[in-house]
């Protein structure tokens, strides 16, 4: 996954949000972005909050170490977490992948 960017102790890449699916799990890579399905509605911050929480659990960090930097009103967003490496992510997201999704959680 090339869409990973690693500085000052942090990894920033896209993710693409699909929201009210039937359970919150990643399903891969969709161009250059993480496709992670929520089971939140795209109202008020519902699905911004639970892309959080389910990348926190997923990567064992606090919610306050996950940011929304940019699409906060939009499916495609840029998110930053901090404490991790690139590793950690591709490690998550290609498990999740040769699983055939079933990293969920709901």
């Amino acid at each position: 996954m090339s869409a990973l960017r690693e500085a000052g102790g942090a990894v920033t890449f896209a993710v693409k949000v699909v929201p009210r699916a039937s359970k919150n799990q990643i399903v891969g890579i969709e161009g250059d972005a993480v496709k992670v399905r929520l089971t939140a509605p795209p109202v008020e911050g519902k699905a911004n909050d639970a892309l959080i929480e389910f990348l926190a659990d997923r990567l064992g960090v606090r919610r306050a170490q996950i940011e929304i930097v940019t699409g906060h009103a939009s499916r495609r967003k840029v998110v930053r977490v901090r404490g991790v490496t690139a590793r950690q992510i591709e490690s998550l997201v290609s498990a999740t992948t040769e699983a055939g999704g079933s990293a969920a959680k709901r």
